[in-house]
């Protein structure tokens, strides 16, 4: 009961305090489950984020989800899901309620333009770490580097690519490549 307690108020702060979405919030999660509370070791956590990308649905929800289940069970997958959608639930429909007028507000607009500094600072928080645990070798570094000339490249030229597009395509070579690996080293 504990562990439930702690997972439900863990991901209540963190879906409150993250503004960004689940992007954001990685780093957030390294920082509560791996480094903290140690309840991932970091290659886990590596593995949770790409299932959480991989898998339909928010990264949030994903990763609530897949920790709260490692941790506790069912029982802890449900009240972690529900503990990091229950903020964002409030935020927005309280929001809703008085959504024009209070776009309308001047601090708000401040405070909107503040908050997107930090979203930008989390979720390139979030690379950073993601690639320093990243496992060095040619295959990863390969990919890294492919991945960031054609988001550079289409971003300049205002292509329209889809991220889910990248994991597909990424999680392919890596599939094949590691297939290969593996036929090479039998014979």
């Amino acid at each position: 009961m504990k562990t439930l307690r702690t997972l439900f108020l863990s991901f209540l702060k963190i879906g409150a305090f993250t503004f960004g979405g689940g992007y954001a919030m990685l780093a957030l999660l390294e920082n509560e489950f791996v480094s903290k509370k140690a309840w991932l070791d970091k290659e886990e956590f590596l593995d949770m984020v790409a299932i959480a990308e991989s898998t339909p649905g928010p990264v949030a929800i994903n990763s609530a989800t897949y920790i709260g289940y490692r941790t506790a069970g069912f029982w802890g997958s449900l009240v972690s899901t529900l503990g990091v959608c229950i903020p964002s639930f409030v935020i927005i429909y309280g929001i809703s309620l008085f959504f024009d007028a209070f776009l309308r507000l001047t601090y708000v607009s401040y405070a909107f333009r503040g908050i997107q500094v930090c979203v930008v600072y989390l979720i390139a928080s979030a690379g950073v770490k993601v690639l320093k645990n990243l496992e060095r070798n040619w295959l990863s570094r390969c990919i890294v580097l492919a991945v960031v000339l054609v988001m550079t490249a289409f971003s300049l030229f205002a292509v329209r690519f889809s991220s889910v597009f990248y994991i597909l395509i990424c999680g392919a070579i890596g599939l094949a490549l590691s297939l290969c690996r593996k036929g090479v080293e039998r014979e």
